[in-house]
């Protein structure tokens, strides 16, 4: 009985249309691997490989896959900038968006931005095939440790984009004169952000704050 489960599920695959998926990653290694493991599967086909925001935007629209898996923190472009701008144009399109952290905030525009799901690159090998399936049947995939971090975040106030351009300057070493002339604005102002970010955050200084930000993907290294 297995032998003949094992012949129908192979004839199946040969006569539904495999899953087609871009894999896009700054990291050819890791892009190799993906793609060598979603080419191994009967029910898949790699259709493309990009290595950063503006070449996934570019494949997609050449491929137009089923499914994309992209990474979201890339070089030229980010993935969640790519996601808006595939969405843009696609809107039925189904990306899986790797990581590696767990930071609300990151998985928070992510999601806003249409994302159909999650992998943190920690568990990539262990749940990679599954999320294809899920999300190319119309599924999400969040895994158990981003639910509950977006969990333990929900209704806390986020940083604007302001603050988060605030915060970043200082992050880099510049003093509050500093970061007013870099943003064009009043050195008062830059206080102001200031003092909204550390409430926000519940830091007790602007090192606190950049730290408690890289933590929950305002920042990035």
């Amino acid at each position: 009985m297995p032998c003949y489960i094992g012949r129908m599920f192979e004839s199946a695959c040969t006569t539904i249309s495999p899953i087609r998926v871009l894999v896009v990653d700054d990291h050819p290694m890791l892009r190799a691997g993906l793609a060598e493991t979603i080419a191994a599967q009967p029910d898949m086909r790699l259709a493309g490989e990009a290595a950063d925001g503006r070449e996934a935007v570019s494949a997609f629209a050449a491929c137009r896959p089923d499914v994309t898996i992209m990474d979201i923190a890339m070089p030229e472009m980010c993935g969640v900038t790519a996601l808006r701008a595939i969405r843009n144009d696609f809107s039925h399109a189904r990306i899986v968006m790797l990581t590696t952290y767990k930071g609300d905030a990151q998985i928070r525009r992510a999601l806003q931005a249409g994302a159909s799901g999650f992998l943190l690159k920690s568990s990539v090998r262990k749940e990679l095939l599954d999320a294809i399936r899920a999300v190319h049947a119309g599924l999400r995939h969040v895994p158990s440790d981003i639910a509950m971090e977006l969990a333990q975040h929900m209704g806390e106030p986020v940083l604007s984009d302001r603050e988060t351009e605030v915060l970043r300057c200082a992050a880099a070493g510049n003093s509050n004169k500093r970061i007013a002339q870099q943003l064009a604005i009043a050195e008062e102002t830059v206080k102001a952000h200031m003092r909204t970010i550390l409430s926000k955050l519940g830091a007790n200084d602007r090192t606190h704050a950049v730290t408690l930000a890289l933590q929950r993907g305002f920042l990035s290294l």
